[in-house]
């Protein structure tokens, strides 16, 4: 098959484009002129200049493609402005779906996100069925993607063939812009002096991601959301699984459920008067809640994940070191000599 994979020199799309070539397709990676090619280094595919907000430049890319797999977006939405990040989620993906559909693509695959999927009030998982339930206005990346999805949906009821993704919390090695490899930075940085929220997030590594798309594109049903992920984890088990593969100590501070939305307004105000910190006020208060689903849908009809998260955890790790992303400061030497003491 011929494949266009949007969003290719990302971290999801760049595994997806290795995984085509491996299993014998030919990629043809959308990518700006202007972006970092370090991804796709050493990957067999085939470039095509363009973006998603621009119609006429997927028209050309699209052209005798057999799928589409529609993987860019704006992920890191704490960095980024809400308007531009609605323009590409949403507005680009309408261009997609109308680039595909006139260039005769058999199927689109899209990748939206778990952060599309509803949460459940009564401690059950969520599935593929729960609609997003969030207020907009506080979480406007999980708003997005659940615009997006309308817009695949009304694709697929004027006839054309739109499979939906929904990613997890993806891990893996070669996460670039340190989206979910923050956990992994942060832990290097702080270690046993990390807070640890009350609740608990899915994971999945980024090559079973990759895969589970290209299944999606082979086997996923029409019109179908599939909600990929391997494990659901509290934050203690997670933030503890990933010290004991970066080798320093266990974070050793639960912050109380009560106290995580006086430090998101606080973050809020931070980020309002200008300073820049990592994370926003909405991830922080989402840190009470149990964010789990239920992953035995696509478990059926995509296949079951095969990478361990121990061994994701450990292959991001060993990536990071090797690329140079994690210096041992000494700050953080410091902090782990006292965690080891104490």
């Amino acid at each position: 098959m011929r494949v266009l994979v949007t969003g290719a020199t990302g971290f999801v799309g760049s595994h997806i484009v290795r995984a085509l070539g491996e299993m014998g397709h030919q990629a043809v990676a959308l990518h700006r002129a202007s972006s970092r090619l370090d991804a796709l280094a050493g990957v067999t595919y085939e470039s095509a200049l363009g973006d998603v907000t621009d119609l006429d430049s997927l028209r050309a890319a699209a052209a005798g493609c057999d799928w589409v797999l529609h993987v860019a977006a704006v992920a890191a939405y704490w960095r980024t402005d809400t308007a531009k990040m609605f323009e590409v989620n949403v507005g680009g993906t309408r261009n997609v779906l109308q680039a595909a559909r006139e260039a005769g693509v058999k199927r689109v695959v899209f990748t939206s996100s778990a952060a599309a999927v509803g949460l459940r009030a009564d401690g059950q998982l969520a599935d593929e069925t729960l609609p997003f339930n969030l207020p907009p206005d506080a979480f406007p990346y999980g708003y997005s993607k659940a615009l997006a999805e309308v817009e695949c949906i009304h694709a697929v009821r004027d006839g054309q063939d739109v499979v939906i993704v929904n990613p997890v919390v993806v891990l893996g090695p070669g996460d670039l812009n340190m989206i979910s490899g923050d956990f992994i930075l942060q832990m290097k940085r702080f270690s046993w002096t990390l807070p640890v929220p009350p609740g608990g997030v899915a994971v999945i590594d980024v090559r079973d991601v990759a895969r589970m798309h290209i299944a999606a594109a082979r086997q996923g049903r029409t019109g179908e959301r599939y909600i990929l992920g391997a494990v659901n984890y509290p934050y203690a088990d997670w933030f503890n699984l990933i010290a004991d593969v970066v080798g320093v100590p266990r974070p050793g501070f639960p912050v109380p459920g009560w106290l995580l939305p006086i430090v998101a307004d606080v973050i809020d105000r931070l980020r309002a008067a200008g300073i820049t910190v990592p994370i926003d006020g909405n991830q922080t208060r989402l840190g009470k809640e149990h964010i789990y689903f239920d992953f035995s849908k696509a478990w059926d009809e995509l296949g079951k994940p095969l990478i361990d998260m121990r061994q994701s955890v450990t292959d991001t790790y060993e990536w990071y070191r090797e690329h140079g992303y994690l210096p041992d400061t000494p700050t953080a030497q410091l902090i782990e000599r006292i965690g080891r003491l104490i």
